[in-house]
């Protein structure tokens, strides 16, 4: 199985993503490394002593960057690492292809490079959010901003395969992200949404509308969404979870009785932070790609690159697209 990884992509390449392709070598002897970017910066990383039969470089002098126009940049950057990585995957040279760089490039380049799967409509970012009993699935998370109810149908069936086959989770729960539980209420998207979801026989445990608050205390384990308010739930997830830690930490340095009280504290602490931590995903899958994408946080170090590579690996073993491309048309869609 080769996975490529996209060398010049997020704040600390190429090191720590080199870093990560050496140590997931270390975790799967199943797997080959493909790294692609600027050649000469990559041998800088590696060195000379190197697993040059599992290692293989794809040289790419183009990097597009965080800021730059994802649609303008794949079409002037056609030597960057972005769009040479969809290349090989839409030529099934490598088996999945992951990158902590720009999310929009990455979203444009998997469309005009490997393309949907049939009969998909839009892809769709999946992301996992802790919950008081294990995790929810989102999704959209930010790639579109603009849907319709048959594209929140297709985010459902497809969430529900990925909480199924790679989560192992059985008759996963699906929620409507709303306004409130009553079945009117809601915006005309999810008005137009919710029959859909209620009435299709792939979706099979529909739970009906869910608040915000239902994302983290259990209540359903996928949470069907435009890309528009996926990605404000996440960002604003994220900058309360920082802000919450930034509190405790100045609450435990006040005095030394504070002090004491972290430190008897610090197991418990340390395991929440861990549980809310992006690092042990690695990657959100970018779902609907006829083939394998993760796109992963921009400061990846090299503990979320490899747990990406194991998600990766995880998804091509279980046939994901393939699972996806036949439950979408198994009702004509």
């Amino acid at each position: 199985m080769k996975i490529a990884l996209d060398a010049m992509g997020g704040d600390h390449a190429p090191f720590e993503i080199i870093k990560a392709a050496v140590e997931a070598l270390d975790l799967f002897d199943d797997i080959e490394i493909v790294l692609v970017g600027r050649e000469a910066d990559i041998k800088r990383e590696l060195g000379d002593n190197y697993n040059k039969g599992r290692i293989e470089i794809i040289n790419a002098d183009e990097v597009i960057a965080m800021d730059e126009s994802p649609i303008t940049a794949i079409r002037k950057k056609k030597d960057s690492s972005i769009v040479k990585g969809m290349d090989l995957l839409k030529e099934k040279e490598i088996d999945a292809f992951i990158s902590a760089g720009n999310t929009g490039a990455v979203m444009s380049a998997a469309l005009f490079g490997p393309g949907r799967i049939k009969g998909i409509k839009r892809p769709s970012i999946i992301i996992n959010f802790p919950n008081i009993t294990g995790q929810t699935l989102v999704l959209d998370n930010g790639a579109n901003t603009d849907t319709k109810p048959e594209h929140l149908l297709q985010f459902a069936i497809m969430g529900q395969i990925y909480a199924e086959k790679v989560l192992g989770i059985k008759n996963p729960r699906v929620g409507l992200l709303s306004i409130g539980e009553e079945k009117e209420k809601g915006n005309q998207l999810v008005k137009d949404t919710f029959p859909l979801l209620e009435e299709d026989p792939r979706i099979k445990n529909f739970i009906g509308n869910v608040e915000g608050r239902d994302i983290f205390n259990g209540r359903c384990d996928i949470v069907v969404c435009d890309g528009f308010v996926g990605n404000i739930v996440l960002k604003t997830t994220e900058g309360v979870a920082s802000f919450m830690f930034k509190m405790l930490k100045d609450a435990f340095t006040k005095s030394l009785r504070a002090k004491i009280g972290a430190l008897l504290l610090k197991p418990y602490l340390k395991a929440l932070l861990e549980k809310t931590d992006y690092h042990q995903y690695g990657g959100a899958p970018l779902l609907g790609i006829n083939g394998v994408v993760m796109i992963s946080h921009g400061s990846s170090d090299r503990i979320a690159i490899a747990n990406a590579v194991k998600a990766a690996r995880d998804t091509v073993l279980l046939d994901l697209v393939n699972y996806i491309e036949n439950e979408i048309n198994r009702e004509g869609e």
